[in-house]
């Protein structure tokens, strides 16, 4: 299949187009971090001639990033805009060109307190109006570049790493589930072929659906790194306020995780710098 993935440099994208093209599929990527000829938060007229070519798209563009980059940014006006404006374009793209497309959500869109979580569900709008596939995501980790936008795992192995001290944003108390970007990409690539046997009114949950608390994480990558301290802080998460979704399982019907967290932050050790 010749596959568009948007958001190609990104968290789920990276991992997920290097998936794909070792499975023998054709990868157009498009991401602002090749050039501003990938800016989506114009029309641009490339999106159009590159969506033309493409079998299947997904669309995976945001800006986002951890705990500490929502915190510090997503209540500012130009989070909220670039998304609105990422939003607007590439679903006219997809509205335009009438192609098949899974639009990257979170569990977190119902939580209408976050500006993110606000954004995600209005994309869930546009796709159902397009009958495109939402799918939910679970903080998905892997390899990240940009350290500005890290998540918790990759924040957690460098400060490990090369500090010998995990000093937490929170006590850690909070609980989260996890899943392997190579676990994701499969998920993705398997939600494609299945496409138009798939009924738009069932959520599909992208998790490994076991609950872990950051003081989990921490301890874990402990177990890579024995002489780092671990130092929680006394503050509570702030993001998600604590509030816990519970994932639907009807995903199972077509896919299952295969990689532990134990498994997935060992992998990201080897990869961290």
């Amino acid at each position: 299949m010749k596959y568009l993935v948007i958001g190609s440099g990104g968290q789920i994208g990276a991992p997920l187009v290097e998936f794909l093209e070792e499975k023998g599929h054709e990868v157009f990527g498009f991401d602002v971090v090749n050039g501003s000829q990938f800016d989506l938060r114009t029309k641009n007229d490339l999106l159009y001639d590159v969506m033309a070519q493409a079998d299947f798209v997904f669309f995976l563009a945001c800006d986002v990033g951890g705990s500490r980059y929502l915190a510090k940014y997503q209540h500012t006006f130009d989070f909220i805009h670039n998304n609105v404006q990422i939003l607007e374009n590439v679903f006219e793209a997809l509205h335009t060109l009438q192609k098949p497309f899974i639009y990257a959500s979170s569990q977190m869109s119902n939580m209408t307190y976050s500006p993110y979580g606000l954004i995600k569900s209005l994309g869930e709008l546009y796709t159902r109006q397009l009958n495109g596939l939402v799918v939910k995501f679970w903080n998905v980790y892997g390899p990240e570049k940009d350290l500005e936008k890290a998540h918790v795992i990759t924040d957690f192995i460098l400060k490990a790493k090369h500090t010998g001290v995990i000093d937490m944003l929170t006590d850690g108390t909070e609980v989260r589930q996890f899943l392997h970007a190579k676990d994701c990409s499969r998920c993705l690539e398997t939600l494609s072929h299945k496409y138009s046997e798939i009924p738009r009114d069932q959520e599909l949950h992208i998790t490994n659906f076991e609950w872990n608390s950051i003081l989990d994480v921490a301890a874990e990558i402990n177990n890579c790194f024995p002489d780092a301290q671990i130092t929680p802080s006394s503050k509570k998460d702030m993001v998600q306020r604590d509030k816990r979704n519970e994932p639907d399982s009807f995903i199972l019907k077509y896919w299952k995780p295969e990689i532990s967290l134990a498994e997935g932050i060992k992998d990201m050790v080897r990869h961290c710098g």
